[in-house]
């Protein structure tokens, strides 16, 4: 799985350079979340700007990362969600359970 991981303070981003998001890197992803979404992480961003696919499994390990953020009060925002991604969300009705932004800076503004 590439991805990469930038922290400012009690702010995480992770940037999912994968073009899908489904069961080949969904276990691993899981595996990172729950290494990053510790209580001292306030807000965790997941950048989905490179993904054009996502399945079940994909949308699995985001909701373990909600889950595990708001068990310390902390929230994820999804950032960049291409079309067919976003259209999923909204299928499953995530798009309530995830904030969801345009970019990092109109995510950092909310």
């Amino acid at each position: 799985m590439n991805f990469e991981v930038q922290k400012n303070g009690a702010a995480t981003v992770l940037k999912l350079k994968e073009r899908r998001l489904d069961s080949s890197i969904s276990p691993e992803l899981k595996g990172e979340f729950l290494i990053l979404c510790k209580p001292k992480v306030e807000s965790l961003t997941v950048d989905l700007g490179d993904v054009e696919f996502c399945d079940s499994s994909g949308l699995s390990a985001l909701l373990i990362a909600d889950r595990k953020m708001k068990e310390h009060g902390g929230n994820v925002k999804l950032i960049n969600v291409h079309k067919k991604v976003l259209n999923l969300l909204k299928i499953s009705m995530l798009d309530r359970v995830f904030e969801i932004h345009e970019s990092t800076a109109h995510a950092t503004k909310h």
